[in-house]
């Protein structure tokens, strides 16, 4: 069947937005309203006609609204082939009418949850009725068209009109119905996954098992919309597109955009580098990246300082970067900007007379992105699966300087002992093996990204030149050898900081030690492949 012109309609909703427009249009197109509960007693107080579900099952709502619409009256008049004369057959004879159209949205199973809720109350919100009747709307999409968005309701009244909906109409709306039961059950297991790893924390704590086993839930649901489909991945051969994870902390994929060019995939992936480096520190903060490694980043009283800042670090190489500023961008900041080709400028807010500034940019892409990045954990897809780990942050106890161990040379000063905090703040944003090299809060020279750790040191020198004198440097992870440390000590660093851990740390104490640099031990590392 192509195009089924709607006679009867079951609605029944949790979220009531647009409800109103929508009874009232489908009453003045002729359809009958069967609806439940509230729904139906907001129909009624409209004045428009709506028929309770208890008067097609002839049978009450009971235990407290949990048995409503599963009921043979119901479920058959959804799920039977409108086109099979066998069908249409028996519900004629046991007196069952069939719908051509359901409007249901789900309880607020998320919502209870994120409030803070009760296990009572949440599990109150788990919906039974919904879900079978959008699963069995949407099994049935040759016959029936099932709604489950009220921002679709014009589009809806628009086909009711129109003589009905089309049957590629009806398939779009049954993948979209599945897609958001197949989400709301994710939510509900990963629930019940969080209800379960409390009991087995509860009981590892009790008989001493491993207490790693008991991090992670036992299965995660994950339930990705298509956001946009972008011109291209990586490289021009390759197809791309952005999804964005349902219930999932705001990040880099939920930002708006204000201006530019649409984004592509490296965008993303440079912007959320960005995005996490800036917003790793609570001190104003500019970080610039360059496929996906700070080519600058810099703390400063103010935004506009900070981004003077960072972007003398590595000039050449911020040319056609991505910016991220952990405050408001302000005119004199967004002065700097527009002097500077930029692929993209991220922060939490423009003000006007730099919104007004940078907009005659044309192709310059400005997103206002959440003040607080997610701090959930974080996946990475490999061959057959999915790895998750905890997400990086500069927050473990090894991260505070009152717990570093000063391993050579003399305790620094508060000032000297602050550059040295920044320099390992900021090198958690650099790709592995990662050298940052500081100085006044900013970065001067960056190695990432080598596959030994002297070259990385060589690379941050270089990039530094003679700024490297006098520099305060931090090294992601500790110095297998004291190579990669002579080279640092070689271009004039004043003090080092390193997680330490290596066999042959007592190599690096000891080439500190004679050439009087200060170094201090982590005991906590930062890779980031």
């Amino acid at each position: 069947m192509t195009r089924i012109a709607v006679r009867r309609a079951l609605v029944s909703v949790y979220d009531k937005t647009g409800l109103d427009d929508l009874a009232r249009g489908l009453h003045a197109s002729g359809v009958e309203i069967v609806s439940t509960g509230s729904t139906a007693a907001r129909i009624a107080e409209l004045g428009v006609p709506v028929i309770p579900v208890d008067s097609v099952t002839g049978f009450p709502e009971i235990l407290g609204g949990r048995v409503k619409t599963l009921h043979p009256h119901v479920h058959a008049g959804l799920l039977a082939d409108q086109g099979n004369p066998e069908h249409l057959s028996m519900v004629e004879e046991l007196g069952i009418a069939t719908f051509q159209l359901v409007v249901v949205n789900l309880y607020p199973f998320r919502e209870t949850v994120a409030s803070g809720a009760s296990t009572s109350e949440i599990v109150e919100q788990i919906d039974i009725g919904g879900p079978a009747m959008v699963r069995a709307s949407a099994k049935n999409h040759g016959s029936v068209a099932v709604v489950v968005d009220p921002a679709a309701y014009p589009d809806v009244l628009a086909a009711v009109s129109s003589g009905g909906f089309e049957l590629s109409e009806r398939q779009r709306l049954a993948g979209k119905a599945y897609a958001h039961t197949a989400a709301y059950d994710s939510a509900v297991a990963n629930w019940f996954g969080q209800q379960i790893l409390a009991a087995d924390r509860e009981l590892a704590a009790t008989d001493g098992r491993d207490s790693e086993s008991a991090f992670w839930p036992p299965y995660v649901g994950v339930a990705l919309e298509r956001a946009e489909v972008l011109r291209y991945g990586e490289n021009p051969h390759q197809r791309a597109a952005l999804y964005v994870q349902q219930g999932a902390e705001a990040g880099i994929a939920q930002a708006e955009q204000l201006h530019g060019k649409a984004m592509s995939f490296n965008n993303y992936v440079d912007g959320d580098a960005a995005y996490r480096a800036a917003y790793d520190f609570a001190e104003p903060c500019v970080a610039i990246i360059k496929h996906a490694n700070p080519c600058g980043v810099a703390v400063a009283s103010d935004i506009a300082r900070a981004y003077a800042k960072a972007h003398a670090c590595d000039p050449v190489s911020a040319f056609g970067g991505v910016i991220a500023a952990n405050r408001e961008v302000t005119r004199a900041m967004a002065e700097q900007v527009v002097e500077v080709f930029t692929e993209v400028l991220i922060a939490p807010g423009f003000a006007q007379p730099a919104l007004d500034l940078l907009m005659t940019k044309a192709n310059l892409r400005l997103l206002v992105a959440p003040g607080d990045r997610p701090r959930g954990p974080e996946s990475r897809p490999i061959s057959g699966g999915v790895l998750m780990q905890e997400m990086d942050s500069v927050s473990a106890p090894g991260d505070d300087p009152d717990r570093w161990t000063l391993a050579a040379g003399e305790p620094l000063d508060a000032g000297g002992l602050a550059e040295l905090v920044f320099a390992w703040r900021a090198v958690r944003a650099v790709r592995s093996n990662a050298i940052l090299l500081a100085k006044d809060s900013a970065a001067v020279g960056v190695g990432m990204g080598q596959v030994n750790r002297v070259d990385s040191a060589r690379l941050a020198v270089a990039r530094a030149g003679d700024r490297a004198i006098g520099s305060y440097a931090a090294s992601d992870a500790f110095f297998p050898f004291a190579d990669g440390l002579r080279v640092l000590i070689d271009a004039g660093v004043r003090a080092v900081v390193q997680p330490g851990g290596s066999i042959r740390d007592a190599d690096s104490v000891e080439a500190a030690a004679e050439a009087g640099v200060t170094m201090y031990f982590t005991g906590v590392r930062h890779f980031a492949h």
